[in-house]
């Protein structure tokens, strides 16, 4: 019998009908899909990477050197509806439910949000992330740079253990272009740290504290042994090198009247940051 028109509605209407089925009704605190992964490097089964990244980073993991999922090596998922395994792919081999309203087959990604995504450039949760390929590659690239920025926040009693570009957390963008989780942020400014954990910039303006900065310092004369004494500093915010009277609550930039600088030759050894934090207090 040949197929009418009214087949040919109604073969529409099924499919329809199969990208509603279980819509909502599963996936996880990160992502609403149908279906779960096999995760490859542990052959375990997880609703999503970061339900498996959670799991598998404990307290005892080496926060260098983390047990996640390789997204992109990825080659099972499970249906959440009839629990057949299968290659990765949109619809269900044995159901035929839509796993994920979203599919992209490059990531291995499933989600029944709708994003927008063409070529790899997508925006989700308040966060955009740039071609997916080139994101990956730059995080290789700074790896080292975030691993000593790991470092020197958890000397100080941060913790900066997780890449912006795998968080599920809100992000925001510092003055100088870095990217930080708004909690550590928060976090920062509560412990009276107002500079980048990665470049060491102003993170916000510190007119007011340069100006308390001056009245400390003209109201704490130095002893005589060191009212001669010159240092020469590098300032994080401008950069610039600068020859100046050395003293001990802080020395300020000649280029830009900052604070915000590093001790490179000359004079005893001054700890800016910690006279900075009395002074807020």
């Amino acid at each position: 019998m040949e197929s009418t028109f009214v087949d040919f509605l109604e073969f529409g209407d099924a499919e329809a009908s199969k990208m509603q089925i279980g819509y909502g009704n599963y996936g996880c605190s990160h992502y609403r899909r149908r279906c779960k992964i096999r995760a490859p490097c542990c052959n375990e089964i997880f609703d999503c990477r970061h339900c498996h990244n959670d799991v598998k980073n404990g307290l005892e993991t080496n926060p260098l050197d983390p047990h996640d999922v390789p997204r992109h090596e990825v080659t099972k998922v499970i249906c959440s509806l009839c629990d057949t395994e299968q290659d990765v792919q949109q619809n269900c081999i044995n159901c035929g439910v839509c796993m994920g309203k979203y599919y992209c087959s490059k990531c291995k990604f499933f989600d029944d949000d709708v994003i927008f995504h063409t070529s790899h450039w997508f925006q989700k949760i308040n966060t955009i992330v740039m071609n997916v390929e080139y994101a990956e590659l730059e995080e290789r690239k700074i790896s080292s740079i975030a691993t000593n920025a790991y470092s020197g926040y958890l000397e100080r009693g941060f913790f900066f253990i997780q890449f912006i570009f795998d968080t599920m957390r809100d992000i925001t963008v510092l003055p100088c272009g870095h990217t930080i989780h708004l909690e550590c942020l928060r976090e920062m400014e509560q412990h009276c740290r107002y500079s980048c954990p990665v470049c060491s910039k102003s993170i916000c303006d510190m007119t007011g504290l340069w100006k308390k900065l001056d009245e400390e310092i003209s109201a704490t004369p130095m002893p005589e042994t060191y009212q001669n004494k010159m240092a020469w500093i590098l300032c994080n915010d401008c950069g610039a090198n600068s020859r100046v009277q050395f003293h001990i609550v802080a020395n300020k930039c000649l280029s830009c009247n900052s604070y915000n600088t590093r001790q490179t030759r000359g004079g005893p050894a001054a700890s800016c940051p910690s006279r900075m934090t009395e002074i807020i207090s």
